[in-house]
Formats: structure tokens, sequence, C-alpha cells
């Protein structure tokens, strides 16, 4: 019964490819009218065709069908239920059908919510989101196809990688792939209003939400990442600058440009030209990070074994995509007139600035990713790209743009100057109390701080004023919020970084350690047997003053399939602090190395990106709202 779920999951992937045929119908050859309708219900039928081949293949791995060589691979009969359906997703064939998967579902989406674009614009849309979609699905069926079956049937399977077998794994791709892929939506509009005679306002009105939303999955998704890489991998970081973590977030400033320039489109007309070529550059961006993963030219946590064959594949795709829409860009740029000028000291100039302060860190986060590979596929000297590089260009790019980010609702509320300097006062004052308070001489952690409270204090003050004004504070919402979330996010990646206390040493049963403000105990070690491996847990017993805080248990992991060590770290999470201990190994009888971190408000990391997130459906919901009122 398995074996025939598989093939099911196998026919409905090709009858998948079948239907892009008719997502690929030109218009001349039909009619306007006819195509419309076609590309309308092939667009709709599309996602559930996709969904119910990827719930086969979930099915197929619950039912432990190794006679298909992914299950094989990446499953085991002795995995834990929840891990053997997200192993679906964890290899490179399954996320692949997920990535199609989610995009039939936002190209399902945008023919269903597009009824107010004109029939010629809706028609070219989703031409090109269908031709995506042909081109994804191509590459999964010839060269990724996850319903391939063995020769020879194993009794078990080889077992999910025990990086993967974690809750990050249920959460953090599906996130980052609703991000990538809502990209496309942007990416196909903007080649659609090329074929238009002219781009309206109206018409940025109507992507305006669709930017937002993907930027929200992309930003949820990148920061679920880092939160994984956190408590997971053991070394208590929670960004690297790894190159498949580079190859997120540039995307993510990409659209966080792309949000603010179609703001000044559909509200004022200006910066078309600019809108549709960023629109094209965020989602060449996603694909590009594809690219990398999946091309084998990388070593990186995040990358995928692959062939050949799929990264050349992937390239032609992504030259031939950035090429073709970078040329019909070129063709009819001359379409896209602004209605207005920019004025520099207005709300759309800081907007401009802005977007040239976000590009230029994009590329030259780019450089430092891209730059090593070159020089290793040209044979010449192997260099590596590490964080000092990061830090000296992208942070002077960041203070300026973050000073701007503050700016904004002083020029919004037309703060007079003597308030604007009474402002300004105080957060300096803030800014100097606080490095006192943490003791820290590092002009980068003053640079924080100050840029921190200047964005709450100038949002609070323009709160204030529009409390009188319901409309405004209603439409003004999101921006508060996602602005306000930055700052949070600023001030605990200040804090944690410049005031973390990291420590290694080694302990007997019954030693303690003293590690900044608290004392930390080996008290105890015992064994566990689960289903799928064995573990050693130590009992860390934290104390202050000789008062017991809380007891952590980091663990160290044996997994029986793959025979892989594992190191799960014990985190005591507050929001003032986290007080992290890693178990290391065993130096002798009873003595056991162990690596502690005490981490200062490293939880408004994290904290300030859902405060982002929920300033995007703030905007979302009312935004949209304004466009159909």
């Amino acid at each position: 019964m398995i074996i025939e779920i598989g093939y099911a999951g196998h026919f409905l992937l090709l009858l998948g490819l079948m239907n892009c045929m008719f997502l690929l119908t030109p218009k001349f050859a039909t009619g306007l009218n006819i195509s419309h309708n076609i590309l309308l219900t092939a667009s709709k039928l599309h996602f559930p065709i996709l969904l119910i081949s990827f719930i086969c293949l979930i099915i197929t791995f619950i039912g432990e069908d190794y006679s298909l060589d992914y299950v094989a691979k990446n499953s085991n009969s002795n995995l834990p239920l929840i891990y053997k359906i997200s192993a679906a997703w964890a290899g490179h064939e399954g996320s692949m059908l997920l990535w199609c998967v989610v995009s039939s579902f936002w190209m399902f989406l945008a023919s269903t919510y597009s009824n107010n674009l004109p029939k010629s614009l809706r028609v070219n849309f989703l031409a090109v989101m269908g031709i995506l979609n042909f081109g994804f699905l191509l590459f999964v069926v010839a060269t990724s196809n996850p319903f391939d079956r063995n020769m020879t049937v194993p009794i078990d399977g080889g077992d999910l990688n025990p990086l993967l077998q974690d809750f990050g794994l249920i959460v953090h791709p599906p996130m980052l792939y609703m991000g990538y892929v809502g990209l496309s939506v942007v990416f196909s509009f903007a080649i659609a209003c090329c074929f238009e005679d002219e781009f309206k306002r109206e018409w940025a009105q109507w992507i305006r939400p669709w930017v937002l939303a993907s930027w929200s999955f992309l930003t949820l998704g990148i920061a679920l990442g880092s939160w994984w890489a956190y408590y997971e991998l053991g070394w208590g970081g929670w960004w690297f600058w790894d190159p498949v973590e580079n190859a997120s977030f540039m995307p993510w400033l990409m659209s966080t440009a792309l949000v603010h320039s179609v703001i000044a489109t559909s509200e004022k007309g200006m910066f078309k030209s600019w809108t549709v070529l960023l629109s094209i550059f965020t989602f060449s961006l996603s694909l590009l990070g594809t690219f990398l993963v999946r091309s084998g030219i990388l070593i990186s946590v995040h990358s995928f074994a692959s062939d050949p064959t799929r990264g050349i594949f992937i390239l032609f795709m992504l030259l031939a995509l950035i090429g073709g829409g970078l040329l019909v860009y070129t063709l009819n740029s001359q379409k896209f007139i602004d209605d207005d000028e920019v004025k520099m000291f207005s709300k759309e100039g800081f907007f401009l600035l802005n977007n040239i302060l976000l590009v230029t860190a994009t590329f030259t986060i780019l450089l430092g990713t891209m730059y090593p590979l070159f020089l290793d596929i040209l044979d010449l000297e192997k260099i590596s790209v590490g964080v000092p590089y990061y830090n000296a260009v992208f942070i002077p790019l960041m203070v300026p743009l973050i000073l701007l980010v503050g700016y904004i609702p002083i020029l919004l509320s037309r703060t007079s100057r003597n308030i604007q300097l009474i402002q300004l006062l105080v957060i300096i004052a803030i800014s100097i109390i606080l490095s006192l308070i943490f003791s820290v001489n590092s002009i980068l952690f003053f640079i924080g701080i100050f840029s921190a409270t200047w964005i709450i204090i100038n949002i609070l003050y323009d709160l204030r004023i529009s409390f009188t004004n319901t409309i405004k504070l209603k439409y003004r919402l999101g921006m508060y919020f996602a602005h306000f979330g930055l700052a949070i996010f600023i001030l605990g990646a200040s804090i944690s970084e410049n005031n973390k206390i990291e420590k290694e040493f080694v302990l007997e049963l019954g030693e303690s350690a003293t590690i900044g403000l608290f004392d930390y105990k080996l008290d105890s070690l015992r064994e566990l047997k689960a289903t799928n491996y064995n573990a050693i847990i130590a009992s860390v017993i934290v104390s202050k003053d000789n008062q017991v805080i809380t007891e952590i248990q980091p663990e160290k992991r044996l997994y029986h399939s793959s025979e892989s060590p594992m190191t799960e770290a014990g985190i005591h999470a507050r929001l003032d602090r986290d007080l992290y201990v890693s178990l290391g190994n065993m130096i002798d009888d009873n003595k056991w190395s162990l690596r502690v971190y005490d981490k200062p408000f490293i939880r408004f990391i994290w904290i300030g990106t859902i405060f982002m997130v929920i300033g995007s459906i703030f905007s979302i919901r009312f935004k949209k709202k304004r466009l159909y009122e």
C-alpha cells in the first residue's frame, strides 16, 4: 500500500509538470480571453496537485518505504514520528519539492486576489509565474526526483542528520521558503508591468502587501535559523557570516529597500523604474542563494551535497531569469516615468538614501561571499572572508541608515528644532548612563546604544502626537512596531556582544567554578537511552551568593544509526540574560570539560524580529483595507 502511495506521488509530480504546460500558453496563440481563462484555471489547479504529491512523500516517510532512495537516505525506523515528517524536506530532493509546493501556493494566492488588475497585466503576470514554476518543477523531475526508486531495497534507512533532528527543521525551512518564493510574485509582477503601456500607482498599491508578506516570512525564517544555530550548534553564537547565511541576508536587505521604494511608488508615483529594478534584483538574489546551497561549491553547515549537474541546471536558470528579466526591463525602462520629483528633505528623499545604503550594504556582502569562490574557481589564491571584513564594511553603512530610521518620525511629526535638541540631549544622556552601567568603553557599543535609543525616543514622541489622530495612528502603527523592533534588536545585539562572558574549564563531579556573577557546580551525570540515541546528561547547579538559581542540563548524545556524536546545550533563558552551558569531552575519570556563556539581553535579538514581523502584519492589514476603501 505504501509503495502505491509513492507511485501516486510520482504521478502527481508529472501531472504538475504537464499542468505547467498550460501556464506557458502564449496569449497570442489563443486570444486574450481564452488565454486568461486557461492561465487562471491552471494556476489554481497547480497548488492542490503538488500539495497532494508532497503529502504522498510524507506518507512514504511515515510508512518507512525504503524502496524510495530519498526515504532510505534520510530516515530510519528508530526516528521519532515528528522527524519522519520533517525529514521529507530535510534533504535536497524533498526541499526542492517543498519549494515547488510553496511556489504553487503563492501563485494560487496571486491568481485568486488579482481580480482588480487589468486582464492583460494579469495574463502576463500569471504567465511569468508559470515559467518560474515550470523551470523549478522541471529541475525536480529531471535531476532531483524524490520518488526515484532503489534497485535493491535496504532493510532500514540511513538516518536523518543528527543536526536536523530538532524542532528548528520543522519551522525554519518552510518559513524561509515562504519568503524566498514569495518574492517570485514581486518579480513576476515587475516583468509583467514591463509589457504594459505605463506603470500606474494603483498597481504598486496592489503589489505592496505581497512585498510586505514576503519580507515578513523572510525575516521570520532568518530569525528562526539564527535561534536554531544558537541553541543547537553549541558555540553560543547567533550569526557567523556563513556564506549561506549571507545568501538569505542579501535578499532580506534588498527586500527591505523594496518595501520603502514601493511605498513611495504607491503613494506618490515616485521611483517607478527603481521599484521594478529592485523587484528583479531581489528575487535574483533568492535564486543566487539557491544556487550557492545546491551547487556543491560551498562547504557550509547549511549546504546540500549535490552533484555538478544540479548546479549547472540551476546556474542556467539563474542566468536565464536574471538576464531575461534585465533585458525586458532595459527594453521597456522608458515607460516608467515618475509622477513627481524627489525633494531631498522629504520622506521620499530619505527613502532614496535608505535604498542607496541598503543596496550598497548588499553588494559589499555579495563581494565578500563571492570573491573567494571566484578565486577558487580560477585556481588562484585561497582566501577566507570572515567576521572582521563584514564588521568593517557593513556596520559603517548601517549607522547612518539607523539614524535615518530614527529621523523619519521627527520628519513626519514636523518636530521643532528646540524639541529636537532636547530629544538629542536626552538620548545622549541615556546612552552615556547605559555605557556606565554596563562598564563598556567600546565606541561600537555606544553607537549601538545611541542608535537604539534614538529610534525609540523619536518613535515615542511621534506616537504621542499621533494619538490625537486615530486614522494617522492606524496607518503608522506598522511603521512604529517595525522600527521599534529594529531598535530592540540593535539593543540586544550591542549589549550581548559587548558584555558576554565566555569561558571553558574542566571540573570534577562536585567541583565548582565562578564565571561572572554566578557559580557553576558539576553536580551529577546520568545516562539516557532514547529510541534513536544514547545520551550523557550533566546536572550543572547555578548559584549566586550561595543561593541556587537554577539547574542546567547539557547533553552529549551518540546516535545509533550514524554513530554521530552531538552536543545539546543547556540554557537557562531569562529576559535579562541567558546562562548557556555546553558539555564537552571527558578528560579523565569524573572530569569533564564545560563551556559556559553568560549572554545579557540576547533574547532582545529575537524579540526585536517578532516586533518587526508584527509591524509588517499591521501594515498589510491596514494598507490593504485602505486600498479597497
